[in-house]
């Protein structure tokens, strides 16, 4: 927002008066916590917030709090609607930020900054204001300190807040709020599905020297084979040994850092292309059902499957491809790459004496169990199936985070 303005760059329709700006200390009042620690924390009691809370666990409005102390007097409660700003932290931006405590009765730990707003002022567009655009600067620019800074209530009166009518405060934080409701329901079944995936990689595939998992499809009750990875898969290559370029909207080049290390799919925020005569590359273009290993680093492991819908893709030279054999299902060994023995032995066989590496040749001596193809399939289908839509709540997660960062952007620049 330009300060000669004071208007935003985007607003509700049917306001249109230009915002007020006054410096933070004219307008409301300013208090303190009371002494509480770490070390006051009970598993039941009377709710409290700590400083800490703010940053590491940030909330726009508190609503619940599962942290509990013993009563002291003199203790300082929250009446509902105060904004609480942390005194003390690691980091100058850690504690630029500001939280509405929603209820009364809540503990207010020592180190917190308690700004009590008039009725003017509605608390969570306080609590928004201050937390971001300018008023986030200066705040990170009047925290003071070296292992730990510290900022005061003397610093927050010289803030210079702009704001609008009640009204239009009003709307604008029903609006983050909103957004945050959507954000935290897609953060939740985000959290839930890979809470999922991860239980069934441990039960969907035998560990233990089991030759069976523990739970398994109906109509499937043979013992699965043991096998190493070379007799699954055909061939182990390394990839192409090119510098990437300026992405030439046809050609794609994968390297490890451009596999999401969580989903495991190709990022195509930053797309590049390989920096080499591609009329002598064929060797290099991935297939369908193509299995990517990363060598070395401290992604040595990771793992992605090439399907048909990330294009024209090439992979680099810290990557190894495996080809899977016809009479496996890709998927499935794919899925193998993502459980806990896997995980088990990269972390013991990538110990190098610099930065860790596994080579085709160990990867190659992997062993994992398999079943007949028709259940490979189901599990791996089931899996992926689970994998898609941990990526829809992912994408709809980045999306909505984007769009409230946007918005805070053209409404408090």
């Amino acid at each position: 927002m330009a300060e000669n303005a004071k208007k935003p760059a985007i607003r509700f329709a049917g306001f249109t008066d230009a915002w007020e700006q006054r410096k933070l200390g004219e307008l409301v009042q300013f208090s303190k916590g009371t002494g509480y620690s770490k070390s006051d924390l009970r598993d039941s009691g009377t709710p409290i917030i700590l400083y800490g809370r703010l940053y590491t666990k940030y909330e726009t409005v508190i609503l619940e709090v599962d942290t509990f102390a013993d009563k002291k007097p003199a203790s300082v409660f929250s009446r509902g609607g105060e904004v609480v700003v942390p005194a003390s932290g690691e980091t100058a931006e850690d504690i630029s930020v500001a939280s509405v405590v929603a209820k009364s009765g809540f503990l207010l730990g020592g180190d917190l900054n308690i700004i009590t707003p008039p009725e003017s002022l509605d608390s969570a567009f306080l609590a928004i204001s201050i937390s971001s655009g300018k008023p986030h600067n200066d705040m990170a620019k009047m925290a003071q300190g070296k292992s730990v800074v510290h900022l005061h209530n003397s610093d927050l009166e010289k803030i210079e807040l702009l704001y609008p009518s009640y009204p239009e405060q009003a709307q604008i934080s029903t609006f983050f709020r909103n957004l945050d409701n959507l954000i935290t329901l897609h953060q939740r079944k985000y959290d839930k599905l890979q809470n999922v995936k991860k239980s069934m990689l441990e039960k969907m595939f035998p560990k233990n020297g089991s030759d069976v998992p523990e739970i398994r499809f109906a109509g499937f009750t043979d013992a699965w084979e043991q096998r190493k990875l070379s007799e699954i898969c055909g061939t182990f290559e390394y990839g192409l040994n090119a510098a990437a370029t300026t992405y030439d909207g046809k050609n794609k080049y994968i390297r490890i850092t451009d596999i999401d290390d969580s989903s495991h799919i190709f990022k195509t925020d930053d797309l590049t292309s390989p920096d080499a005569d591609l009329d002598k590359a064929d060797n290099y273009r991935l297939s369908d059902g193509d299995i990517l290993f990363a060598r070395t680093g401290a992604s040595v492991g990771k793992t992605y499957i090439y399907k048909a819908p990330d294009g024209l893709v090439y992979y680099a030279g810290f990557l190894i491809r495996a080809k899977v054999k016809s009479e496996y299902d890709t998927e499935f060994i794919f899925q193998n790459t993502l459980t806990s023995e896997y995980d088990k032995y990269i972390r013991i066989t990538s110990q190098r004496s610099g930065q860790p590496g596994v080579n085709a040749q160990e990867y190659g001596e992997y062993q994992l169990f398999a079943p007949l193809k028709d259940e490979q399939q189901q599990i791996g289908a089931y899996l992926r199936c689970l994998d898609n839509l941990i990526t829809l709540h992912q994408r709809e997660l980045e999306k909505l985070k984007n769009l409230k960062k946007a918005c805070l952007e053209k409404m408090f620049a």
